[in-house]
Formats: structure tokens, sequence, C-alpha cells
């Protein structure tokens, strides 16, 4: 039973870091990553489709992005979405290609985007300690109906914290990393 509950707070808490990272990657480093991109979806037929589904998405070079539609006449409606994302990149065609330079970090947006990292590393540690705080209930009622012993209640509470603070300490070593690379230049 407590194996069940070490079990299920460690696959739980694993989908938050996995949530995190996928919010860390949507932050723009300064150079080019097709992750930027993740958010912008299109209308495609009736259908709201990721643009990563309606195209192939590159790396030019480490300052460019190349985007090319699978269909040329969606490369308005590509362009448009880039610029509504408010992502801050504009897009350039040329043909049926679409590039996207993407400017140098200002030192000003550096630290913001530091400070956006730190505002998602608390979110997602906020997440961690509440599954904790789940895992740890579903010991009380287990103990309240008798179904484990007081030392097995107490074993159980010293698992999961070491679970929580294993998992904080990945939280934060994965901030710090995209916090490193933002202010590098």
């Amino acid at each position: 039973m407590l194996e069940e509950i070490n079990q299920e707070a460690k696959e739980r808490m694993q989908k938050s870091i996995n949530a995190f990272k996928s919010n860390l990657s949507k932050i723009r480093t300064g150079r080019a990553t097709p992750d930027i991109l993740d958010s912008i979806t299109l209308d495609y037929y009736g259908n709201e489709t990721p643009l990563k589904q309606l195209s192939n998405i590159s790396v030019e070079d480490s300052q460019t992005l190349s985007i090319s539609p699978w269909e040329e006449k969606f490369i308005p409606e590509i362009e448009q979405a880039i610029a509504k994302a408010n992502i801050g990149l504009n897009p350039v065609t040329s043909g049926n290609i679409i590039r996207i330079p993407l400017p140098p970090l200002t030192e000003e947006r550096r630290v913001e985007l530091t400070k956006q990292v730190k505002t998602e590393e608390e979110q997602a540690k906020v997440s961690v300690r509440n599954i904790r705080r789940d895992s740890i209930q579903d010991l009380k009622d287990f103990l309240n109906e008798k179904m484990i012993s007081e030392d097995d209640f107490h074993k159980g509470q010293n698992d999961i914290q070491q679970i929580t603070d294993q998992m904080i300490g990945n939280i934060e070593s994965i901030g710090g990393e995209k916090q490193k690379e933002l202010m590098t230049i």
C-alpha cells in the first residue's frame, strides 16, 4: 500500500516536472529552437492544428528558424499566427519558405525572462508540494481506517518527503540551467 502511494506520488510529480520543462522550452534564450513555435496553432480546415503539424520547422543557423509549409496557401496564415502569438518574432517570407530571424536579447529582456523562469519554477514546486500533501492525506486516511500502523504512517511520510525533496531538487536544477542559459550571451 505504501509503495503504491509512493509510486503514484512519483509519477504525478514527474508529470509536473515534465510540464515545467515544456513551459521552459517556450522561453526564448537567444538561440533558435523550434520549441519557441510550439504554442502556435492555425485553423486547418476547421480544426486548430499546431504549426509543427502543418510544416517542417528547422534551425537554419543559431539565430534563424526556417518554416517550410506543406501547403503553400498557408504561408500568409502562418505569418499572421506568428505575429498574433506576441512572442516578439517577425517572419520574413521568400518564395515558399518563411524565415524567422531571432533578435538578440537585451540585458533587460534577459533579466525579465529569468524572472519568468523563477515564476515557472515556483509554480512547479507548488504543484509538487500539493502532490505531497495529497499523498500524506491518503496515508492519514489509511491510518484512520486502521489499514496501516502508526509506524507505517511515519515511514510513508518520510518516504514521500524524500521523494518531494528529490523532485524539488530536480526542478531547481532545471530552472538554474535555464537561467544560466538565458544570462549567457
